[in-house]
């Protein structure tokens, strides 16, 4: 199991939402530190690839199963 420092729980929210979500955790975050967020919206793992392509903040896992997807993003400075 990976270790995180903030958890998001993002379950029943629909695009943008999830994605607002992640960002303000990232925020308050220091460089190195992980999230971890649980979403149900079916889009998520295409919006936030996109938006770390973009930051350059890192998706070190990604878990997909029938009803949520659970992302473990690292921020990067």
């Amino acid at each position: 199991m990976i270790e995180f420092n903030i958890e998001v729980d993002a379950a029943g929210l629909h695009c943008p939402l999830p994605l607002l979500r992640l960002k303000k955790a990232l925020k308050e975050m220091q460089s190195g530190e992980v999230v971890r967020v649980t979403a149900t919206d079916p889009a998520a793992h295409l919006d936030f690839g996109v938006y770390s392509e973009q930051t350059g903040h890192e998706i070190i896992e990604y878990i997909r199963d029938d009803e949520q997807q659970i992302f473990y993003v690292q921020k990067n400075s």
